[in-house]
């Protein structure tokens, strides 16, 4: 995979735990309730760890893509690094 589509990949990746609790009406409700907790409570919680589930495979797949381009554009692969 060329590291633009890394890039496309880090962005849906990433786009679901940004989009998910700015859209209020998907979760301003009571019903159901789990343990006592209204929808409301339980669903943002649930969305931490939706968006760490995907935050970190985002992280790493912009590692790799950042070590691409830097090999492309001739620099070494981490900064700091001489070649």
């Amino acid at each position: 995979m060329s590291s633009r589509g890394r890039w496309v990949l880090v962005g849906a990746l990433l786009a679901p735990a940004v989009v998910l609790p700015l859209w209020v009406s998907l979760f301003d409700r009571e019903d159901p309730t789990l343990a006592g907790l209204p929808f409301f409570y339980w669903f943002q919680l649930l969305l931490i760890f939706v968006a760490v589930g995907l935050t970190v495979p985002a992280y790493l797949l912009s590692q790799r893509a950042e070590r691409d381009d830097r090999v492309r554009h001739g620099l070494p692969p981490r900064p700091g690094e001489e070649d």
